[in-house]
């Protein structure tokens, strides 16, 4: 079983649609999936159409066992389940950080989990702090969408170096280009760039396309009511990078 975390220190770079289309199509493709929602905006809550209340509220995350089974709830579709979020997850760092080991608790919480489901994806809010320690710590692999701009590289930079720092993995780490335009040509160099600089950079950009905006208005998955659309189709093929990726690590 893996813990795919998509993560990002940087805002507004697709984490979150990425996260659910993800998700979506591993259970699509036969995995047993739970997506946790970890970002007190709830958005991937909801995008599930699930209203954002846990049992009760974000203890399940501190506690676990029976506490966060309670909290999890189904989906529309088969083989997927969510771990919802609501506001009260904006303390969630204050919260692990009184506790004894307090950045493996996301980890001890999760550990009993592995057992129920083939993958578990987390949708991380874009901060360095406690929590996220957290989620380094509980995940097998991250994936950091990036937007092609200097500041996005430069933010990615800054995570790379806090792993090492902090001497945390950096060969789980992969990365793909979001919210691309390839009629622009700083797009274009950007990402070659990034190619050469750095290590697990997938081949399968998310591009800039309207359909994953309406994600809101539909609530649902860009392949659940777009599936014939560019939009749909990359992240298949996303997902197909990364299921080959996570395959070969099993082998």
């Amino acid at each position: 079983m893996t813990i795919l975390a998509l993560y990002s220190n940087k805002g507004g770079v697709g984490k979150t649609a990425a996260a659910v289309n993800l998700a979506f199509l591993a259970a699509r493709s036969g995995l047993s999936t739970l997506i946790c929602d970890l970002d007190p905006q709830a958005s991937t809550t909801f995008y599930f159409r699930v209203k954002p209340k846990l049992k009760p509220k974000a203890r399940g995350l501190v506690k676990g066992g029976k506490q966060i089974a309670r909290s999890i709830k189904g989906t529309d579709y088969e083989n997927l389940e969510l771990l919802p979020a609501d506001f009260t997850h904006r303390n969630l760092d204050i919260t692990f950080n009184r506790q004894n080991k307090r950045k493996q608790q996301l980890k001890r919480v999760l550990e009993p989990l592995r057992k129920e489901y083939d993958l578990i994806i987390l949708d991380s809010p874009p901060t360095i702090n406690i929590l996220a320690e957290n989620i380094f710590n509980a995940a097998d692999h991250l994936l950091v969408p990036l937007i092609p701009s200097t500041l996005s590289i430069r933010t990615h930079i800054q995570l790379l170096s806090f792993l090492k720092e902090n001497q945390y993995r950096s060969d789980g780490v992969y990365t793909y280009f979001s919210f691309v335009d390839g009629r622009k040509k700083m797009h274009r160099e950007l990402a070659t760039w990034a190619w050469d600089n750095f290590d697990g950079v997938l081949r399968s950009p998310i591009p800039y396309l309207s359909h994953v905006e309406q994600m809101g208005i539909y609530r649902q998955p860009v392949p659940a009511f777009a599936p014939a659309s560019p939009a749909s189709k990359a992240y298949v093929d996303l997902w197909e990078e990364i299921k080959q990726k996570l395959l070969n690590e099993r082998v």
